[in-house]
């Protein structure tokens, strides 16, 4: 062997398989408990449902895909909207392509095809329809309504509250209850033509014997 060799330890990556989920757990959780938690997740059904139905670069990692669709969460949850509104802004593009398709499509089979025109100008409008709705969540997302909360104003003692609307150069009088506070007076009862009166001393009802000693606790 020449001296001058040198080996060199080439490590190729054990490749994984892309349709196992690569579970990460630390000592304090059940293997039983993680697996149910990723099978229920939600992050997890919409990777797998997305996986499926994308095939533009082949099978990917699923468990890469739920990474990706959990930092997506992420974003949405801390209150980064950005993605979201290239999502919609990308999908209103492609509606109003699919819209001009369909609507050419339309045009073509006019005249000779009814039927076929019919379809494509129905199925054409729908994209438009929907176009349509996709910007209007768009403009709600750059600019949310501003919403008017009427306030009950409630406080102790008289009030008095004008609700009327000035639509003109005249002012409208405000139509408020009078409340009048009234003094603390005693109970004036007729009976028999007598008034109970406060200024001067009554009899003394007697005491019930049956309730007049009470045990000391």
């Amino acid at each position: 062997m020449n001296k001058h060799t040198t080996k060199k330890n080439m490590t190729e990556p054990v490749k994984r398989d892309p349709n196992i989920i690569q579970i990460t757990r630390n000592e304090y959780e059940s293997i039983e408990k993680v697996e149910a938690e990723i099978s229920i997740s939600t992050t997890t059904l919409n990777a797998i449902t997305a996986r499926s139905f994308s095939k533009i670069m082949g099978v990917t990692d699923i468990t890469e895909t739920i990474s990706v669709m959990q930092e997506k969460a992420s974003k949405v949850n801390a209150g980064d909207l950005t993605e979201l509104e290239a999502t919609l802004t990308a999908q209103s593009v492609t509606l109003d392509t699919m819209f001009n398709e369909l609507a050419r499509r339309a045009v073509l089979n006019m005249g000779e095809h009814l039927s076929a025109t019919e379809t494509y100008m129905r199925l054409a409008l729908k994209a438009q329809s929907q176009c349509a709705r996709t910007i209007e969540v768009l403009a709600a997302m750059k600019n949310p309504p501003i919403v008017y909360a009427k306030q009950a104003n409630i406080a102790h003692g008289n009030q008095q509250v004008n609700n009327a609307t000035n639509r003109s150069n005249t002012h409208t009088p405000a139509h408020a209850e009078k409340i009048i506070n009234q003094p603390n007076n005693l109970l004036e009862v007729n009976h028999g033509g007598k008034e109970m009166d406060g200024r001067t001393a009554q009899t003394t009802i007697p005491e019930d014997k049956a309730m007049a000693t009470v045990a000391a606790q």
